[in-house]
C-alpha cells in the first residue's frame, strides 16, 4: 500500500516589492514654479516693509537761518532787475526744507476705494499726504531723496538717486536708481513711472518753476538755482 504525504501548505511564491508611484518631470516642475513663486512673493513683502537706512544727513538752527538769507538776498537781488545765482550747500538744504515742508507726524487714515481707477489714485495722494520725513543728499551732479511715508498703516521708505535740471520752465528728474523699501526698482518701471508722474496734469503745474528761475541743478555737491 502506498504511503500517502501528509498535506503540506502550499508554497507562496513571494510577492514583488512595492513599486512608488512616478511622478512626472512635469509635475516636479509645477511645484518648483508654485513653491518658488511663494517664496518670491515672501521675499518681496519683506524687502518692500523694510525701510532703508536713512542717508547721513544734518539740520541744524544755523543752517536754516544761513538758507533762509541767501534766498532772500536772491530774491532781493532780481526783484531789482538783476541775476542772482542761489548756492545751498547739503545742510542747508535739509534745513531749509525742515523749516518749509508740511510732514505728517502721524498716519495718515486709510482712503477707501470707490471705482476701477481709484485704488491707484488714492494710493498715490495717501502716500503724498503722509510723508513724514524727507533727506536730500547730494553728491557731484546727484541727488539721493530719501522719504518715509504712511500707506493703508504701514511705514515705508522710497529712495530716489537722480539729476535734477530745468526745461521749459518745468522741474525735470532723470532717475538713476530707485528703491522702495529695499526692493529694486527696475529702471524701466522707475524711468515710467517718473515720466507719468511729470506728465500728468495733475503734477504738471506743481512741476513748474518760478517765473525767473532758468535753471536748477545740482553741482559739486549743492543745488545750484540761476535766476534770472
Amino acid at each position: 500500500m502506498a504511503e500517502t504525504l501528509p498535506n503540506l501548505p502550499p508554497v507562496l511564491e513571494p510577492l514583488p516589492p512595492f513599486a512608488e508611484p512616478k511622478v512626472s518631470v512635469a509635475r516636479w516642475v509645477f511645484r518648483f514654479l508654485r513653491w518658488s513663486t511663494y517664496l518670491a512673493t515672501v521675499v518681496t513683502l519683506i524687502l518692500l516693509l523694510h525701510k532703508t537706512t536713512p542717508p547721513p544727513v544734518f539740520s541744524t538752527p544755523q543752517a536754516a537761518a544761513s538758507a533762509e538769507q541767501k534766498v532772500s538776498q536772491a530774491e532781493q537781488t532780481v526783484s531789482q532787475g538783476q541775476p542772482a545765482t542761489l548756492r545751498l550747500d547739503e545742510t542747508e538744504l535739509n534745513s531749509y526744507l525742515a523749516n518749509h515742508l508740511d510732514l505728517s507726524p502721524q498716519a495718515a487714515a486709510a482712503v477707501p476705494s470707490v471705482g476701477a481707477g481709484a485704488p491707484i489714485d488714492a494710493d498715490v495722494e495717501q502716500a503724498r499726504s503722509s510723508v513724514r520725513d524727507v533727506k536730500v543728499q547730494m553728491e557731484g551732479d546727484q541727488v539721493h531723496a530719501y522719504m518715509v511715508f504712511d500707506l493703508h498703516g504701514r511705514e515705508m521708505s522710497l529712495d530716489l538717486v537722480g539729476r535734477l535740471g530745468a526745461a521749459d520752465g518745468y522741474l525735470k528728474f532723470k532717475p538713476v536708481s530707485g528703491h522702495i523699501g529695499s526692493l529694486p526698482i527696475p529702471q524701466s518701471a522707475l524711468e515710467s513711472a517718473v515720466r507719468q508722474l511729470m506728465e500728468s496734469p495733475v503734477n504738471r503745474e506743481k512741476l513748474r518753476l518760478p517765473s525767473d528761475v532758468s535753471d536748477l541743478r545740482i553741482e559739486n555737491g549743492e543745488l545750484v538755482t540761476t535766476y534770472h
